[in-house]
């Protein structure tokens, strides 16, 4: 163990995309298969059939990512055409390939039919075949609610509320962003502003937040977001003066199929949605309490992020989720469990960060997995003990 020193960061061996169905990614438990529900939305008879893919195809395992995708793990190379057949069938993947080549498309969970949200995630899936060949890590937010929800998730252009409460479109990276009067004009400025990205070099930078050029006279950033909401509370959620739905937590982001299954079959669960937030809003009448989900939104486990970590990923040299678990309630503040400098679980920085390197832990305060540690080469005894004397409750 080495303490006090500021070791140089490790470089995270980045493969420069992100999995799909189509184009699957080889990880330390087999490949991992990633689903995008079509406005962030799962019927009934969808959900219940990613279960039955996740225990015939894959561990068993469903995972909610933090772009609010659904991805299935230790699916084989034999099993894979097989599980491709079955997702299509089953309306859970696009029969055309080229349509993970598309950006992601992240909406607010909480649209709503023929609002704002709804209107422009419409309008702007007619237009995809327009934007410009873009980087494979590219994302859009729709979050036209009358609170920004999804100001601190991974997207390059965001439709959402101004402070004056006027459609805005924003420039991931940039403070301000330039008002709209309605959800075409906004669709039209994003597909501008992607083209833009693309013209004046962003490809090189990768994503919006890194491209330095000066945005266009035609899209001035002049006015501020409005201010956050609050994630979807665990427990009931009420559209208007009566309940809609519930709000369920998965421990650390993964359940078994099984579990999902029985939150779905116990009640009259109608369809379900992902949010980036490791919950999903279960739409109709869902039982009070699944065992195997979180319920509580005191729950510590809330309070931890963390990846699946070694075996089930390649890159990790470490064990994640078992301490993770021995950490959740002990420390105030957030937590950041890693099993590699990428922090694929969290980007944003964690009051604790715990970020794996040749099968020791290299601890970061107030940083991200790739950050400077001030103590490197722990073990989990050695995390546990150190944590115990600066960082417990």
């Amino acid at each position: 163990m080495t303490t006090g020193q500021r070791d140089k960061p490790v470089a995270p061996r980045i493969k420069g995309w992100c999995p799909g169905a189509w184009r699957p990614m080889a990880s330390g438990d087999g490949l991992l298969v990633r689903v995008r529900p079509p406005l962030g939305r799962l019927s009934r008879h969808q959900m219940l059939a990613l279960c039955e893919a996740a225990e015939t195809f894959g561990s068993d395992l469903i995972e909610l990512t933090s772009r609010a995708n659904l991805q299935l793990r230790g699916v084989s190379e034999a099993s894979w055409p097989g599980l491709m057949d079955f997702l299509v069938e089953h309306g859970l993947v696009d029969p055309d390939p080229h349509s993970e080549r598309r950006p992601q498309l992240l909406l607010a969970p909480d649209w709503q039919a023929g609002d704002a949200t709804f209107e422009a995630v419409r309008l702007l899936e007619a237009r995809l075949d327009e934007l410009p060949a873009l980087p494979a890590k590219w994302g859009l937010a729709i979050d036209a609610g009358a609170a920004p929800l999804l100001g601190e998730v991974s997207a390059d252009l965001r439709i959402e509320r101004s402070v004056e409460g006027t459609l805005l479109v924003r420039a991931d990276g940039r403070e301000l962003g330039t008002p709209v009067d309605s959800p075409a004009a906004a669709v039209e400025l994003l597909v501008r502003l992607a083209h833009w990205f693309v013209d004046s070099g962003g490809r090189e930078a990768g994503r919006m937040r890194r491209h330095t050029a000066l945005l266009p006279a035609w899209a001035p950033a002049v006015m501020a977001p409005a201010e956050a909401g609050p994630r979807l509370a665990l427990g009931p959620y009420l559209e208007g003066k009566g309940a809609w739905g519930r709000v369920v937590g998965l421990p650390f982001g993964r359940a078994p199929a099984a579990v999902l299954r029985a939150a779905i079959d116990s009640a009259s669960v109608s369809a379900v949605r992902v949010t980036p937030w490791r919950r999903l809003l279960l739409e109709g009448e869902a039982p009070a309490s699944v065992p195997g989900l979180l319920d509580d939104e005191r729950d510590p486990r809330l309070g931890v992020d963390v990846c699946p970590g070694a075996p089930h990923c390649e890159q990790a040299s470490v064990e994640t989720l078992a301490l993770a678990e021995r950490l959740s309630g002990r420390i105030e503040g957030s937590v950041h469990v890693s099993g590699c400098a990428k922090g694929c679980a969290r980007q944003a920085p964690a009051d604790l960060c715990l970020s794996g390197r040749d099968w020791r832990f290299d601890l970061i305060v107030g940083g991200r997995a790739d950050g400077r540690p001030v103590a490197t080469g722990l073990d989990e005894s050695e995390v546990l003990e150190m944590v115990s004397r600066r960082w417990v409750r």
